[in-house]
């Protein structure tokens, strides 16, 4: 019997020790499982109502049953209390209120309690194990791993990372690139969270920073931080762009990337499946670095509007359609590069543009001021666009202009204050004739222009106007260019960058913030009155109740 108990207590920490190697986690949880796991199955031999507890030895395989119980003076419980009598056959001068042990005999598992058994210690060992899983992929978010294809389901490729599994869902592979089961897949982990059935780990061979790990593998001096890749964009399996920046004046940061006959650039290219890779300068001036990303394009000017957060660039003739790039690939992935909208025209489109803006601004200002088409033609030449730069310009800019003296000066911006107080008015009689609220019009940054906007848009009080989100209110809408991939293209980029009312306005997302606000300070002027209101109705109540 001795060598029976003994074998079973052998087998019992060889079981523990197997576990916890095979699935490389703590010894000391696959000990808690089975202590869970007896415990169960005496509350199912002594009754489930028990406080019962199991301890194994970790070093001898001894196992303890006991019974936990409290010391009392009047019983209730006959299954976790004791009076003081039978208190002290188990352990002598216990008082009431201790809590005292009841050793149990060992219990011998049948079927049905092994089964359960196994069922509790599986799932303890599961969990330790996707525990293990997720902290050790979870500050690994970023890097470049090596795994076996596992299988390929709906499209996403299952990878064995061998401690864990991941997935490449078919939007982060590289398009027509053909993998199976047994593969060697290279991939970036973007992202290990936690879910219900264990750590979803996930894997990318088509972001932009893929590309970048893979160029740190292959330079040597962007490893050391010598050479600095300031921005990537990728259009997966076609063409990709990365700026790069040397900061070792001695050494070429094109040349290092390209490697000795292009064996360090072509590493790269041949991972992403001949994926061609444009390896550009980079540059703090944002204009240079344009007409860097645009290669192999010739530019021949770039306008960059900084209130639009857009930038024009013009080419020649015979360049647009390189500019442009096949589908629109170039520019799309020379705006993804600097961040920035761009919008490519050629020579000629860029002068008759220009030439329409002219004639606009100097029609405006002859209209506006008064004046004739040479002088309103003039001051348009001068950097002149809108009656409110006539109108508060320090004078002397304007009696600068050869032709013009200070009296003309001041008389034009007696004009232009006078045009813009005759807009004030008219913009504010179709404002009340729209039915918007003065209460509007006493918000800051305001305009009666702008009032006129919202009430067309049937914004006509200060709980309309609350209601809106910021965005609905400044959010500008993205014009279609010529380079977009499709027409589908441009109705979903329309639908997703739908402008806000006061688009036009050009309104900072500061400014959007302190008109909402503004708006909606009444709503809490209510809140503060509203308990003095409630406290006078329940009075009247009372008083009503009482006669």
């Amino acid at each position: 019997m001795a060598n029976t108990i003994a074998a079973n207590k052998a087998e019992l920490l060889a079981i523990a020790n197997a576990v916890a190697a095979e699935k490389m986690i703590d010894k000391a949880i696959v000990i808690e499982a089975l202590e869970e796991a007896i415990q169960r199955a005496a509350r199912a031999r002594y009754g489930a109502e028990n406080d019962i507890r199991a301890k194994l030895d970790t070093q001898t395989g001894d196992l303890r049953l006991w019974r936990v119980v409290e010391v009392v003076e009047d019983v209730e419980d006959y299954f976790k209390q004791v009076d003081l009598k039978q208190a002290d056959k188990l352990q002598k001068g216990a008082v009431v209120g201790d809590f005292i042990v009841d050793p149990l005999p060992a219990v011998d598992l049948g079927r049905i309690d092994a089964q359960s058994a196994k069922q509790v210690i599986f799932q303890k060992v599961r969990d330790a194990e996707r525990e293990r899983q997720f902290e050790e992929f979870k500050d690994r978010t970023g890097e470049i791993i090596t795994g076996v294809v596992k299988s390929v389901e709906f499209g996403h490729v299952v990878v064995d990372l061998g401690r864990a599994e991941g997935v490449i869902r078919r939007d982060q592979q590289i398009p027509r690139e053909v993998v199976r089961g047994g593969d060697r897949v290279r991939a970036l982990i973007m992202k290990v969270q936690r879910e219900n059935r264990g750590p979803q780990i996930l894997l990318s061979r088509a972001h932009p920073d893929f590309m970048k790990k893979l160029f740190a593998q292959e330079v040597p001096e962007i490893y050391d931080g010598v050479i600095e890749i300031k921005a990537a964009a990728r259009d997966p399996g076609s063409r990709a762009k990365i700026g790069v920046i040397s900061h070792d004046s001695s050494i070429d940061p094109v040349g290092a990337c390209v490697g000795m006959k292009g064996s360090r650039v072509q590493a790269v290219v041949q991972e992403m499946q001949g994926e061609k890779i444009d390896i550009i300068p980079w540059s703090e001036d944002t204009a240079t670095f344009i007409v860097n990303a645009l290669q192999p394009a010739t530019v021949s000017r770039v306008v960059i509007d900084e209130e639009e957060g857009r930038i024009e660039v013009v080419v020649p003739d015979d360049q647009l359609s390189l500019a442009i790039g096949r589908r629109g690939q170039n520019v799309r992935l020379a705006s993804q590069l600097t961040g920035r909208g761009i919008d490519i025209m050629t020579e000629a489109e860029s002068s008759e543009k220009r030439q329409k803006e002219f004639v606009e601004r100097s029609e405006m200002f002859q209209q506006e001021l008064d004046v004739d088409e040479t002088l309103a033609q003039l001051l348009v030449a001068e950097g002149f666009s809108e009656l409110e730069e006539v109108a508060y310009v320090d004078p002397s800019e304007i009696a600068a202009i050869e032709g013009l003296d200070e009296g003309l000066a001041e008389e034009l911006q007696s004009r232009a204050q006078e045009a813009l107080d005759r807009r004030e008015e008219a913009n504010r009689t179709e404002r009340r004739e729209l039915g918007v609220e003065d209460a509007l019009a006493e918000l800051p940054v305001l305009t009666e222009a702008m009032l006129v906007v919202l009430g067309k848009a049937g914004i006509k009080t200060l709980d309309d106007l609350a209601d809106l989100a910021t965005d609905e209110l400044i959010q500008k809408a993205r014009e279609p260019r010529r380079n977009e991939r499709s027409d589908r293209e441009m109705r979903r980029n329309r639908t997703e960058d739908k402008a806000g009312v006061l688009a036009v306005f050009g309104l900072s997302e500061e400014q959007g913030n302190e008109i909402i606000m503004a708006a909606r300070a009444h709503w809490f002027d209510d809140e503060e009155s509203a308990p003095e209101s409630d406290i006078i109705e329940e009075d009247a109540v009372a008083a009503d109740d009482s006669q």
